[in-house]
C-alpha cells in the first residue's frame, strides 16, 4: 500500500485528499495529513498544497517537517501555488525554499486576490488544455537544465518537473479536472 502525505498547514488541503481519493480508485493507497515531524519518512509521495508561503515555511521549520522533507527528498513530490514555492530555489528575509526543483520563482507575479484568475493552459504532457486556476500566483522565471517547463501563461511558466518533482503555480485541486493528480499518482506508482 503506498501512503500519500498532504502537508496540513494551510491551503485546500481537503480538496487535495478529494482529488487524490477521486484519482486513486485503482491504486492501492492511504492519504494522511502532516501537521507534524515524525509523518514524511513513512509517505511514498508528498503534496504541498497553497496558502501564505511565509506561513508554511516559517512552520515547515518550526515543526522539523523541512528536515524531514529534504531527508526523503527522493520521493515524488507536487507543490501548488505556495507550495511551488516552497519547492523551489527562492529565499527572501521570510520564506526560504527547499531547493527540491531547480528553478527561481516570483512570488505574487499576476497579482493580488482581487487579480485571481482562470486560464486555458497547454501543457506538454496532456493532450487538450487544462484550465488552470490562479490564486495570488507565484510564476517561474527561470529553470535549471534538468527541469522541465510543462506549461506556459503570458512570459513565465507555470508548472514545472524535475523528475519525479511537479510544481505548479495554480490550483489543479479547485476544479474538476483530476489529469494532474492522475499524473503524479502515475510518478508514485513508477516510482515504487
Amino acid at each position: 500500500m503506498l501512503t500519500i502525505g498532504v502537508v496540513a498547514i494551510q491551503g485546500a488541503v481537503s480538496e487535495h485528499i478529494t482529488a487524490l481519493e477521486k484519482s486513486s480508485k485503482d491504486l492501492d493507497c492511504k492519504i494522511v495529513t502532516i501537521k507534524r515531524a515524525g509523518i514524511v519518512p513513512h509517505c511514498d509521495g508528498l503534496i504541498i498544497p497553497g496558502g501564505e508561503s511565509t506561513t508554511i515555511s516559517r512552520i515547515l521549520h518550526f515543526e522539523g517537517i523541512d528536515k524531514e522533507i529534504l531527508e526523503n527528498k527522493g520521493i515524488p513530490m507536487m507543490g501548488t501555488c505556495a507550495g511551488l514555492i516552497i519547492m523551489s530555489d527562492y529565499k527572501d528575509e521570510h520564506v526560504e525554499g527547499l531547493g527540491l526543483i531547480d528553478m527561481q520563482v516570483k512570488r505574487n507575479a499576476f497579482g493580488r486576490q482581487a487579480e485571481s484568475f482562470q486560464a486555458p493552459l497547454t501543457v506538454t504532457v496532456f493532450n487538450s488544455p487544462f484550465d488552470g486556476i490562479f490564486i495570488r500566483a507565484p510564476a517561474i522565471t527561470q529553470v535549471g537544465d534538468a527541469t522541465d517547463v510543462l506549461a506556459r501563461f503570458e512570459k513565465y511558466g507555470v508548472a514545472a518537473q524535475q523528475g519525479n518533482k511537479l510544481a505548479l503555480a495554480f490550483h489543479p485541486e479547485l476544479g474538476n479536472d483530476l489529469r494532474f493528480h492522475e499524473y503524479f499518482l502515475r510518478l508514485l506508482d513508477l516510482h515504487r
